[in-house]
């Protein structure tokens, strides 16, 4: 009954409303930015280390962890396997679209993050609740946006990543899955007990590591089999457009699972990354939201490919028939997940596979629940705008704890479902959002241009640019110029 419910909400949720709504934005963002995402790569490469952290904020490079932590996670292994299993090879090239045209969704998000961030409790805090408040001016909209969040990132998507931990330590370990829900609990409360700062000297470490390791393993992999990348390239388009006749039946499909499974694996839209995006410490809004765009290429571009390309190239991996049965049956009874990851490279690496899997997918989906809690921490922040009711926090770290280990013994498909519907009502509301305050971001990227044709190290002034409630911004520039004035620039 249960199953039947939350399925029932989910159809409703990522109706093909939300698909189109995802890949329009994602246009439309890229139009109105001359296409940010290309013209100012390497602008984005020379941020992700300009700026440091401070008492209030962490540096661009803990902000980008922060976000990475939450984007690498089990959507780019086991939610790539489920993308090729219920959309085809062809699913992988809408992932790629969805991250292309969606970085410039990404930039937009997380520069109202910025512009529109507040000092809470000695801290930099933001996200949509909050720029949706100051910069709509409809309270009823953030409270709704904020309450969604706190249900989707403490109850829903915790799940999905626990389970995917404990069912990849149960492949490659045969550890029973109420042993590893405690262990992750355990070393997750030593984490949200720390605050922010913790969160992001542990992903500052944790995260390149894992990303480096896991993509070294698959760029192995590739060259293994370099003489099979045309085969598999021309595999996943002619399956994204029909012309395959083994998954010519199933476009809709690809188009559904590919920016399904893209926006959960990288959140371009989505509304969760601007939490992470204005707690950094920044002069100008504009160059967190470049470096937070450049994240969604790092997730989708590089480490979903690396992982569809090892399950193409082994052929570790079923297409399941809309119809009933399967399209293509290469692993006969094997259930969708992280196990084609696991038997991918086992199959390369006997004896190493399924182990360097669970292990790699431990560190992902964990530092992914642990940027669920700094978001969800973020958004009772938001409702206690007064910092009064302590009490509220000490409530949503005990109920992510004991979501996280519900979630490392329950179904997985429930799990996958859950998860689903807390992304999908998260994006509905984000995307209106930012549509509706575009204004602000794309006057701040103008600016951010200008001001780097002049030579200048971009300061951030919404008053100059007729933005308000961005009042935050008076004390940033002021520190700026006492700063240059005390070591002599100014």
């Amino acid at each position: 009954m249960l199953e039947t419910v939350v399925n029932a909400i989910n159809d409703i949720v990522w109706s093909n409303a939300l698909i189109v709504l995802a890949l329009a934005s994602g246009l439309f963002y890229s139009y109105k930015t001359k296409f940010v995402q290309v013209r100012m790569f390497r602008e984005m490469l020379r941020l992700l280390f300009g700026e440091k952290s401070s008492d209030r904020g962490v540096s661009s490079f803990q902000a980008f962890a922060i976000a990475i932590s939450g984007r690498v996670g089990t959507g780019n292994i086991a939610g790539v396997a489920t993308a090729i299993a219920l959309g085809g090879p062809g699913a992988i090239f809408w992932m790629w679209m969805i991250a292309f045209i969606g970085s410039a969704s990404a930039f937009i998000e997380a520069t109202l993050g910025q512009i529109y961030k507040q000092d809470k409790g000695g801290e930099f805090r933001g996200g949509p609740a909050y720029y949706i408040e100051k910069g709509l001016k409809v309270k009823w909209f953030a409270v709704l946006f904020a309450i969604a969040t706190i249900l989707s990132t403490a109850l829903f998507l915790p799940g999905v990543q626990a389970n995917s931990i404990a069912a990849g330590i149960k492949t490659a370990f045969d550890i029973n899955v109420y042993y590893t829900g405690t262990a992750i609990i355990v070393f997750l409360a030593l984490i949200v007990f720390g605050g922010v700062k913790r969160i992001g000297k542990f992903s500052e470490i944790v995260v390149p590591f894992m990303a480096i390791a896991y993509v070294l393993v698959a760029i192995i992999i590739i060259g293994m089999n370099f003489k099979e990348i045309p085969a598999v390239i021309k595999l996943i388009v002619t399956s994204a457009f029909g012309a395959n006749q083994a998954f010519g039946g199933i476009v809709g499909l690809a188009i559904m699972w590919g920016v399904k499974r893209g926006i959960y694996s990288n959140e371009a839209g989505q509304g969760t990354a601007p939490h992470a995006a204005a707690a950094a410490a920044v002069s100008h809004p504009a160059k967190q939201g470049l470096v937070q765009a450049f994240s969604v290429y790092i997730d989708t571009l590089f480490v979903c490919t690396a992982t569809a390309f090892m399950i193409l190239f082994t052929f570790q991996y079923n297409v399941i028939d809309p119809d009933g049965g399967f399209l293509v049956e290469h692993i006969p009874g094997v259930g969708y997940g992280p196990e084609y990851t696991q038997l991918a490279i086992e199959s390369q690496f006997p004896g190493f596979g399924k182990i360097f899997v669970a292990i790699a997918l431990s560190f992902f989906a964990f530092t992914t629940i642990m940027a669920y809690y700094y978001i969800a921490e973020t958004n009772v922040s938001y409702l206690d705008h007064k910092n009064k009711n302590k009490w509220m926090i000490w409530v949503l770290r005990i109920l992510i704890l004991s979501a996280t280990f519900y979630g490392a013994i329950k179904s997985t498909a429930l799990a996958w479902t859950l998860g689903d519907i807390g992304v999908g009502i998260m994006a509905w509301l984000n995307f209106i959002a930012i549509f509706l305050l575009r204004k602000p971001a794309l006057k701040a990227l103008k600016d951010y241009e200008r001001q780097r044709k002049e030579g200048k190290e971009p300061v951030f002034d919404p008053k100059a640019l007729g933005i308000e409630d961005a009042e935050i911004w008076d004390g940033i520039a002021e520190n700026i110029r006492k700063k240059k004035l005390e070591s002599g620039e100014g």
